[in-house]
């Protein structure tokens, strides 16, 4: 599936629009379906996306930048791993960082607007803890794809690198990072090394982490719920997922950290280990996951601001923001 590997482009460059409309066309002439009219686009700095119309209803090409261009390949291993719980791509060009995707339909968004309930949630984390647990023996086949490693035993290393790193910081700029939070960061790596060695001594086999898991994330079908948008995950630590969608949930619901309804749903999502590993322990793993995922967080945003864009400075904040949130409160 790798076809080209070309560094980061100007997607508002004409040849590149056309390069990349051409090679749309001679993917959907393939399964039989063609463009019916002007795309429709929506750029950010970490990725372009285009809504397409074709004969056949609409479609979607994702081209990632640099820093998230392994989501082509992910994609067409998670389809490949795990047929019921993703989109299958029409076609992706892994080289580029280029995805052809069909419409999956509502989003869990758009459907909780209609009408709040949060059993979707309850019904569809075990369908995604499935889909980690489905992957984890393949982890290795993810790294090699270059989804990014962020298990616990690298997660320190990585901290370290990305406290050097003054640019992503926004060190001494005016909305940049504190210099006394900086100096507390730099203080707790020995604190954090042992967190992170304490949540590997649980056990839990690393697989795919989203990282991004919320309400927009998630397709609602008649036959069940597709996760999308993988730009963000890592190899990880499962659990560290519950770090977004517990605080998306709390956000959308106006719900207190010790709210029942989170509770139920960290355990919802929980109950898939619980066959070889005791409740209170997987408690205590999520807890330290989700701390760890602060970083990882961080780290996301950092790949997904790789770009000359100028518009990255919208988002800048985000890394020194979610490095902040090491010491903040959890979700549960």
């Amino acid at each position: 599936m790798t076809e080209t590997s070309t560094p980061q482009t100007d997607w508002a460059d004409p040849h590149w629009q056309a390069t990349a409309l051409e090679w749309v066309a001679d993917r959907l002439a393939r399964s039989g379906r063609r463009v019916t009219g002007p795309v429709e686009p929506r750029v950010r700095p970490w990725s372009l996306v285009w809504r397409v119309p074709t004969d056949s209803g609409d479609v979607w090409f994702k081209a990632n930048n640099p820093g998230t261009r392994h989501e082509a390949g992910l994609l067409a291993e998670l389809a490949r791993l795990t047929p019921d719980r993703v989109l299958h791509p029409i076609a992706v060009d892994t080289g580029r960082g280029w995805s052809l995707l069909p419409d999956g339909g509502p989003s869990l968004r758009d459907t909780l607007a209609a009408e709040p309930d949060l059993s979707h949630w309850e019904r569809l984390l075990p369908g995604y803890a499935a889909l980690q647990l489905t992957v984890a023996p393949h982890a290795q086949r993810l790294l090699a794809l270059g989804v990014p490693d962020h298990r616990p035993a690298e997660m320190p290393q990585r901290f370290e690198v990305l406290l050097d790193d003054e640019e992503a910081l926004l060190l001494g700029a005016e909305n940049g990072m504190d210099p006394e939070l900086h100096q507390r960061l730099r203080a707790y790596r020995g604190e954090f090394e042992a967190l992170c060695r304490r949540l590997a001594d649980f056990g839990v086999p690393a697989t795919i982490q989203h990282d991004d898991l919320h309400d927009g994330n998630v397709f609602v079908a008649a036959d069940g719920y597709r996760f999308f948008d993988w730009g963000d995950a890592s190899v990880a630590h499962p659990f560290g997922t519950l770090l977004v969608t517990l605080r998306s949930v709390a956000y959308a619901g106006e719900l207190s950290a010790d709210d029942p309804a989170l509770l139920r749903l960290r355990d919802a999502y929980l109950e898939a280990w619980t066959d070889r590993y005791d409740r209170a322990a997987l408690r205590e793993a999520a807890e330290l996951a989700m701390r760890v995922t602060t970083v990882s967080r961080a780290l996301s945003w950092q790949r997904a601001l790789v770009t000359p864009d100028p518009a990255r400075a919208e988002y800048a904040e985000a890394v020194p923001g979610w490095l902040g949130e090491l010491f903040a409160p959890l979700p549960v």
